[in-house]
């Protein structure tokens, strides 16, 4: 494992607790916030006066979905001049940005790896040695959704072969199967399993 992986790894084991809230929860049809400079203004950043520089990085500062750097730069930027906060908008909430990206795809890879989620690894992990945040991004946005929702499936397809599965478990391991979203896959083996279970 490269160096700079294995202190990904760590710092998002160290963040575990912080990265649940910010992390992707496509299950519950949430998705990471996409990278734009203000929803309010469709004024070019460096026609900008400086409240409408103060609204934009305000707009998102109130993101709930906004990661600790985007907070942090966003921050340092409303405390600085014009200039900064011009620059953040051109470039520093988009680095910003792909920093928050970074350690929420070593989190995903983290619990991925605790799973055993051999496509979700794989992406992340291609992912992670692309790092340009186009693609950190991607993988957030859609990317994982589509690689856990094969794992998930494949978590499914084993529950079925095996002969000790409950009829009860049998059918709700096929409805999921046949509903064939990702949300349902995910759902299943989850939740939804523990609920036959019982």
């Amino acid at each position: 494992m490269r160096p700079t992986r294995a202190a990904l790894l760590v710092v998002a084991t160290a963040l575990t607790p912080a990265l649940l809230l910010t992390a992707p929860a496509f299950a519950a049809g949430l998705h990471a916030p996409a990278i734009t400079v203000s929803a309010t203004s469709d004024t070019p950043v460096d026609e900008m006066s400086e409240a409408e520089l103060r609204t934009a990085i305000a707009d998102i500062l109130a993101d709930g979905n906004s990661g600790v750097a985007v907070v942090r730069e966003a921050n340092d930027a409303l405390s600085g001049t014009v200039e900064d906060m011009r620059g953040f908008l051109k470039t520093g909430y988009r680095l910003a940005q792909a920093e928050d990206d970074r350690v929420a795809v070593a989190h995903i890879l983290f619990v991925a790896t605790a799973n055993g989620d051999k496509r979700v690894i794989r992406e992340a992990n291609q992912v992670l040695d692309d790092g340009s945040p186009e693609a950190l991004r991607a993988f957030r946005e859609t990317g994982y959704r589509l690689a856990q929702a094969e794992d998930d499936a494949v978590y499914i397809f084993r529950l079925l072969a095996d002969p000790k599965t409950s009829d009860a478990l049998r059918a709700a391991a096929q409805a999921a199967l046949d509903d064939g979203s990702p949300e349902a896959l995910r759902h299943f083996r989850t939740v939804g399993q523990y609920e036959v279970g019982a």
